[in-house]
């Protein structure tokens, strides 16, 4: 439509358009007659779906028409309508009989009318389509078959004699296929249907047979019309019965065409037969291949009666999904999901193979496709899914690309599905913040680097998380000859669990008593360890011990560790009176917080909470002779081995193994049972019998001036009233703090002059985007970034390697190939705010790569936070950044070394140079960081370590077994010293199960801090501390004075401690020794001439430092009550934030370790500039 817009001119001779409002309309094109046809029948999808279902429905009736006629037909009568028909001989060919046939008049008006409505619409779509030369339209053959089947039916309305004539109506079968093919088009087009190619490809084909057969089937009947005689003659049956036969080669002969034209056409029909059917056979094969390399698709039914998990991945790698399975699988109540693997990328052949096993077979389905596709989003039903996994590729080497990819799944399947649960694993921390809105994150590099620094101050802690967050039976081990496999394996079956108190039997009849009376008792009668609690009001967080001043109510949320959840677990009274236990239940019941108890009834509780133990205090002070002798460690291991118990657990905690639940039995623990005597010392049973809680006969006497040590009473509830001083059990800070006297020694190496340069804050800095400031040991004033470097002079220090800083800590060395702003995760927990400043070791981060500017200002506000360039390759670089002088050696996995040819050599850089840093160092502690976790049995490799092979030998017959960790009794995984990110996985997978997996696991590592929540430290067992014998016993001495809770055990065991275990460990013949001593005798001269070029004191070079081989060391989770403590233990504890200003309740010790002697009158000196130390 043109629109014509009228001007007014001015004075001026211009003109100015009208102000008259003009309605313009658009796509008037369509206006047409021709135009408005083409919209509904050609570009509509959906009416032009509708118009080819209805003429795929008359093509159908045509048929079914036909067959009526073809079995109504009188082969006696054959002449045109109204005409007599003829009488032929029995022995010549009716030729008449292909032109004529018996049509009802009913009949023929039905055809005719389908006739009219096909040549119309034929007409019709002739003069919508008609582009070009008409003469090639009108020649394709399906015009020609639409014209051959209608055009006769109209020239009978005008010449009745024709209503008889043959016409080939059954060829519409093919006109049938053509519209089922593009009917298959449009569904998917308009009604939005999932269908594969290779669904369509199966449709197509089987049309094209049943049209191949019905079209024989009606012309050889029609045929064997002109056969001579009526018996003869073939009826539609018989034709069916003979093209069946023939076309699948049997050919039993019983029935045969009798004239030529039946066999000619029979002899064309097999050759189209064998010339179609092989082409389209071939091609529903690729198409069957294709749709094995792109999966399945998640079926609506099975969606809506079964529940399905998605995991979607860059890549399906077999360790990674594996991982993922035996984990989500591990839960009894998940074994009926349905898990859903999305991925871009096609399935390798060995995921393929483990597809096939029958237990994945029935559950795992794979389906090839993109996250960011709404088609593929729909064809694994994400709508209908319980969560969606979004994994991220191991051993890539551009982790941000790989986190990119991972942002954008996110952001697709939330957008696709907002209220589906989504699971996120990312590997970049400054990453994290694209994907908050996510129910559970997981950052990989976060995690990996708080626990290498926890690792390095509490040894064995990457083993004590990895095991809690593993799904293990406690039954790994059971069957070996080795005391400490058993006592490993069973206690890695300890996981972390949850129940509310008004619910538990474990913790219900603990409600208003305070948090440590419960954490005690219930491990001391359930052997389970209460550590964390939530209470039920908004906002609440999970706090770990939160302390005796919390007092436990029944709303409140409890965690507990345990080898089963309470739920699964049975309990057996032995010798229990069901009325003295109701009677009992019945007096706990009444006990109230509200109602302040008497004086009578406070000592009554003390007395029954302290059962058969010895109320008298450990002192320590003016009372204690530093000089007095004490036993050397020979002596006290063969006074340990006269005593030795059974170390299996808590005898309390007995195994049912009936549907999986533990049947744990509850015995009264009597003062003067000589039975329980005889079984927790393993000496005779006396009938005088001994308390256990006061040391071995003769004790106080080996240490002059000395009074017996005992352990106080756990408390219900914390009190301050001034008659608990008269029972003589009060115990304020002040008490517990002449306890450490000893401690304030080591503050005075810190001494300086300048105590302000000092403070508690948060970093200034920001390391990336989104990170949560932690109350950190912060420097008033932050460094220069020259004084950063360690081996590098400046204006304000003139240093050349670590030793000429003379730190009075040993320190912490972490090898990276590039630092990284997940680097800083590393720090902030060896600078918590709640260490003591004495406690600080310094950290020298050796990187190959430059550090940049942003990195730098965010460490420089730390103390003893120090850089260098160099690599553990160079012998040079470890002596400079002072690994004689320190205690750990963490070693991080390198991003390049991920581009090797073959997968598993991505760990040789790391591997070899580690092995030599044992070689060259054998005091050495070193942490390392795997890309495989196969690869952890090359750590400290020899060829002759027979108990090693023993161990890879445990390794195959646990994998055999399907353990979740076949490796887990490897002894560099056992004792700690090796990590790989992949350990990290499951803690993604059990937040499915247990919502507060991550933040309890954050709150472990001290990556976030929640407000009255404690923390995790250790403690190390002593000769001073061995009188507490048992770890039931220290549990209780930690509740009563310090209010700690310990978790578990860190135990190394050296070669005469082992029962011969490790003595076959080296082939010890002459040739062997005296090859090892000239190795070692090379090496310590290698080490020494590199320490003269340097400028080192070659004294600090010990040469005759044993390796460490011959030690084993392993992690107990949450040991029974009456597991015996032994010499240098480490004990994981939870300390409460807040609490006494008593760091440990344990005799006084130095905090930290030098391994270097200190020269007399040597002065520590700090860079000009840096920051003072003084407490």
């Amino acid at each position: 439509m043109s629109a014509r817009l009228s001007t007014t001119s001015n004075g001026y001779g211009s003109r100015k358009p009208s102000s008259t409002p003009v309605r313009v309309e658009f796509y008037i094109n369509e206006r047409s007659f021709k135009e408005r046809l083409q919209l509904y029948f050609i570009k509509n999808q959906r009416s032009s779906l509708r118009i080819r279902v209805f003429n795929f429905f008359l093509m159908a009736v045509s048929c079914t028409l036909y067959c009526v006629r073809v079995i109504l037909d009188d082969h006696r009568h054959i002449a045109c309508h109204g005409c007599t028909p003829k009488n032929f001989s029995n022995t010549t060919e009716n030729w008449w009989g292909l032109l004529w046939v018996n049509r009802p008049v009913w009949l023929w008006a039905l055809q005719v009318s389908i006739a009219i409505i096909m040549l119309f619409q034929t007409v019709l779509m002739l003069y919508l389509q008609h582009k070009g030369n008409i003469c090639q339209q009108l020649m394709s053959i399906t015009r020609i078959l639409e014209f051959l089947n209608t055009i006769p039916f109209i020239i009978t309305l005008f010449w009745p004699p024709l209503r008889n004539l043959f016409i080939p109506v059954f060829l519409n079968c093919w006109l049938a296929h053509a519209i089922l093919k593009n009917m298959l088009n449009d569904l998917n087009r308009a009604l939005q249907k999932i269908q594969t190619a290779f669904s369509q490809q199966v449709i197509i084909l089987c049309s094209m047979l049943l049209c191949l057969i019905f079209t024989s089937i009606c012309g050889v009947e029609h045929l064997e019309r002109a056969a001579p005689g009526v018996d003869g003659k073939m009826n539609f049956f018989q034709a069916s019965y003979f093209v069946i036969v023939t076309f699948s080669t049997v050919g039993y002969g019983d029935i045969q065409v009798n004239v030529w034209p039946s066999q000619l056409f029979v002899a064309i029909m097999i050759i189209a037969a064998l010339v179609v059917i092989p082409i389209q056979l071939e091609q529903l094969a690729f198409y069957l291949l294709e749709r094995q390399k792109q999966g399945a698709s998640y079926s609506k039914h099975r969606a809506a009666s079964e529940k399905h998990v998605v995991v979607c991945a860059t890549c399906i790698q077999a360790d990674l999904i594996m991982d993922f399975l035996n984990e989500f699988y591990a839960h009894p109540h998940l074994q009926d999901y349905f898990v859903v693997l999305l991925s871009p990328v096609e399935l390798d052949n060995t995921m393929r193979l483990l597809l096939q096993i029958p237990i994945w077979s029935q559950r795992v389905i794979y389906v090839q496709g993109s996250a960011l596709r709404d088609q593929d989003l729909q064809r694994v039903r994400m709508d209908d899914a319980e969560a969606c996994f979004i994994l991220s590729p191991r051993n890539v080497m551009d982790r941000h690309e790989a986190d990119q990819q991972t942002i954008l799944r996110t952001w697709a399947v939330k957008d696709f599905s907002p209220n589906l649960p989504i699971f996120v694993q990312i590997l970049k921390p400054e990453n994290m913040f694209h994907v908050k809105f996510a129910d559970h994150v997981v950052c990989e590099d976060e995690f990996k680097y708080a626990l290498l620094a926890n690792n390095c101050l509490t040894p064995g802690t990457s083993t004590f998380v990895t095991l809690l967050i593993h799904t293990l039976r406690g039954h790994e081990g059971s069957d070996s000859d080795s005391q400490w496999m058993r006592m490993y394996g069973r206690s890695s079956g300890n996981e972390v669990y949850h129940i509310t108190l008004g619910d538990s039997k474990f913790f219900g009849e603990f409600e208003n008593k305070s948090f440590i009376y419960a954490s005690f008792h219930a491990h001391k009668k359930y052997g389970v360890a209460l550590v964390g609690v939530k209470k039920d009001e908004e906002d609440s967080e999970i706090q770990l011990n939160p302390g005796p001043k919390h007092i436990m109510q029944a709303s409140d949320t409890c965690y507990y560790f345990n080898i089963t959840k309470e739920e699964n677990s049975a309990f057996i009274f032995a010798d229990s009176d069901p009325e003295k236990e109701r009677e009992h239940k019945r007096k706990d019941s009444k006990s109230s917080l509200h109602n302040e108890p008497s004086s009578s009834s406070k000592i009554h509780s003390i007395i029954a909470s302290v059962g058969t133990l010895a109320i008298e205090y450990y002192h320590h002070g003016a009372t204690r002779q530093h000089g007095a002798p004490t036993e050397s460690r020979s002596d006290l291991l063969s006074r340990q081995s006269q005593s030795q118990e059974t170390q299996e657990g808590n005898h309390n905690a007995v195994d049912t193994q009936e549907q999986g639940s533990m049947a744990i039995e509850l015995q009264e623990r009597r003062a003067n049972d000589p039975a329980r005597e005889a079984l927790v010392t393993g000496k005779p049973s006396t009938s005088s019998g001994r308390n256990l809680l006061i040391p071995p006969a003769g004790e106080e006497e080996r240490v002059p001036g000395r009074r017996r040590p005992s352990i106080l009473p756990v408390l219900e509830i914390m009190s301050s009233d001034p008659e608990d001083e008269e029972t003589g059990i009060t115990f304020t800070a002040e008490k517990v703090e002449t306890e450490v006297d000893g401690d304030i020694e080591d503050i005075k190496v810190w001494d300086a002059k300048n105590e302000s340069d000092w403070m508690k804050g948060y970093p200034p800095v920001a390391p990336y985007i989104g990170y949560t400031p932690m109350f950190s040991h912060l420097l008033a004033n932050p460094r220069k970034l020259c004084c950063l470097e360690l081996d590098q002079p400046c204006s304000h220090s003139n240093h050349h390697c670590a030793r000429d800083y003379n730190w009075p800590n040993n320190s912490i060395i972490v090898a990276v190939e590039s630092t990284a702003p997940g680097l800083y995760n590393f720090i902030v927990p060896l600078r918590a705010h709640w260490r003591p400043k004495h406690t600080l070791k310094p950290i020298v981060i050796m990187v190959e790569k430059r550090p940049d500017t942003v990195f730098l200002e965010s460490i420089a506000a730390f103390p003893l936070v120090y850089y260098m360039i160099g690599s553990i390759e160079s012998l040079d670089d470890l002596l400079r950044a002072g690994i004689l002088q320190a205690d750990t050696v963490v070693v991080v996995d390198r991003e390049s070394s991920k581009l090797a040819e073959e997968d598993y050599m991505a760990d040789a850089c790391q591997v070899v140079a580690v092995q030599t840093m044992f070689k060259l160092f054998p005091s050495s502690t070193i942490i390392t960081e795997l890309t495989h976790p196969s690869n952890m049995r090359f750590m400290q490799f020899r060829a002759k370590d027979y108990y090693a092979l023993k161990l890879a030998q445990k390794q195959k017959r646990e994998k055999e077994r399907g353990a979740n960790l076949s490796y887990m009794f490897r002894l560099p995984f056992a004792a700690g010293n090796v990590f790989t990110a992949s350990m990290l996985d499951t803690l993604l997978y059990q937040s499915f199960v247990k919502d507060y997996m991550i933040i309890f696991t954050r709150l472990l590592l001290g990556l976030d801090q929640a407000h009255g929540s404690g923390y995790l430290c250790e403690m190390k067992i002593t000769t001073d501390d061995l009188w507490i014998r048992t770890y039931g016993r220290l549990y209780q001495k930690l509740c009563s004075t310090t209010f700690e809770i310990p978790v578990g055990i860190y135990r190394t065991q050296m070669q005469s401690d082992s029962k011969s275990e490790l003595s076959v460990t080296i082939d010890d013949d002459d040739q062997s020794s005296t090859c090892l001593s000239e190795e070692r005798a090379a090496l310590a001269e290698l080490v020494r001439s590199k320490m003269k070029k340097l400028g080192l004191p070659e004294s600090d070079y010990d040469a005759e430092a044993t390796e460490k081989r011959s030690a084993l060391s392993y992690v107990l989770i949450n040991p029974g009550f009456d597991t015996k403590l032994e010499l240098d233990d480490v004990i994981f504890i939870i300390r409460p934030a807040g609490g006494p200003n008593a760091s440990s309740p344990m005799p006084p010790r130095r905090k930290y370790s030098t391994r270097r002697p200190k020269t007399e009158g040597e002065k520590r000196e700090e860079p000009q500039g840096s920051m003072d130390t003084r407490l």
